[in-house]
């Protein structure tokens, strides 16, 4: 979808999600509210100990906005303008006006893209795009500060300033989307950014070509379906990732784990892989999954972070807001309510691995050259 196409489509369409046998729009909404609730005054919106990030804080914003609730929404998007450091970074976390860890990272900084733009094609709102603007700008520029030669992107800054020794997979593949986003607004701006889809272009290779680049958290699920969610993988080599260790992650009618090995399936986790399933096609296991994790429902909309089903428990004790985030921006995929539904099936630039935008640096090249031929022996 291109940028003019998608503004429009946000343009035409303005209900609440829902999902036909699963969840009404009213439902939806009450969702929505509880994440209102826990809105600090700030505008910040924190995880159930207090502190805030910004991706997850994004993430919320772009959940009110889809449930119709401007008003809490813009509040977080210009606490997110106040909180951005002039690198362009955001602290790893705060707690009201105290910053209680310095680091900054890559995927966090990168995700404003993704929540100005949904901002965008669901709301049309321009004076919003140009005042944020800047904001992205400032933020895409951090973060190819932390790129690699390869292609990847180093997962954080820590408070001196110092890059990672590493890159992760899941958070470059949030970082791919993100530029993708980054590149349409610049677009739509018309202040276009060839060196944002070179640096976009090269990230889509490496995660589906170089697993190498990245640290091994394989137990973790993130890295098995952020690749197909941040649109770096497609296609059939797609559905041959989620279902290569499918038996591994979900647990039939209740949701997705978070850690292969332990008996914990987790709302977020499940609802991306929700986005994943709708944004490759497969819309009946979407439909599937996300009714079966509604069980982490409560009473007034909140959602409880996972659920321990080894000792039917919720793990860990609390109610998150991204949990709920994630529970509305799923909906809105599977239902299509606004324009900025379709955001995650947008992410994937190219169906299936994306050519080396520089073969050189990521190795690719050498490896496609002929070795080369001994020197015949003397006399030879």
């Amino acid at each position: 979808m291109s940028a003019r196409d998608g503004l429009a489509c946000g343009l035409r369409q303005a209900r609440v999600p829902e999902v036909t046998g699963v969840l009404t729009a009213d439902q939806v909404l009450a969702t929505g509210r509880a994440i209102a609730a826990v809105q600090r005054p700030d505008g910040a919106i924190g995880w159930p100990d207090g502190h805030a990030d910004a991706w997850n804080h994004v993430e919320c914003a772009m959940a009110l906005t889809a449930c119709g609730l401007t008003g809490p929404a813009r509040r977080a998007y210009r606490w997110l303008a106040a909180a951005q450091r002039a690198d362009g970074s955001w602290p790893k976390k705060t707690a009201g006006r105290v910053i209680t860890d310095a680091a900054a990272e890559s995927n966090q900084a990168a995700y404003a893209a993704v929540g100005v733009w949904h901002e965008l094609l669901v709301t049309g709102d321009e004076d919003f795009t140009s005042v944020m603007w800047p904001v992205v700008r400032r933020a895409i520029e951090f973060v190819l500060g932390l790129r690699t030669a390869r292609g990847e992107f180093r997962w954080q800054r820590d408070a001196c300033g110092v890059p990672a020794a590493y890159a992760l997979l899941a958070g470059c593949s949030s970082i791919h989307q993100s530029l993708r986003c980054a590149i349409a607004l610049a677009e739509h701006v018309a202040e276009p950014q060839p060196e944002w889809e070179l640096a976009a272009d090269q990230l889509g290779h490496v995660i589906a070509c170089h697993p190498e680049a990245f640290a091994d958290k394989s137990e973790f699920s993130m890295d098995w379906y952020y690749p197909v969610l941040g649109g770096a993988v497609r296609g059939e080599a797609a559905r041959g990732r989620l279902a290569g260790r499918w038996d591994e992650f979900v647990e039939p009618g209740v949701g997705v784990r978070c850690v292969s090995d332990q008996p914990w399936v987790t709302g977020a986790e499940t609802c991306e892989l929700v986005l994943a399933l709708d944004a490759i096609g497969d819309r009946d296991a979407a439909v599937e999954l996300y009714a079966a994790v509604q069980h982490l429902r409560d009473g007034d909309g909140a959602y409880w972070t996972g659920w321990q089903f080894a000792n039917r428990d919720h793990f860990p004790a609390e109610r998150s807001s991204w949990t709920a985030a994630a529970m509305i921006l799923a909906a809105d995929a599977l239902c299509g309510a606004t324009g900025g539904s379709g955001l995650f099936r947008d992410a994937g630039a190219r169906p299936g691995p994306a050519a080396a935008a520089d073969p050189d640096t990521c190795g690719c090249a050498a490896a496609a050259r002929p070795a080369a031929r001994p020197a015949p022996a003397d006399g030879g």
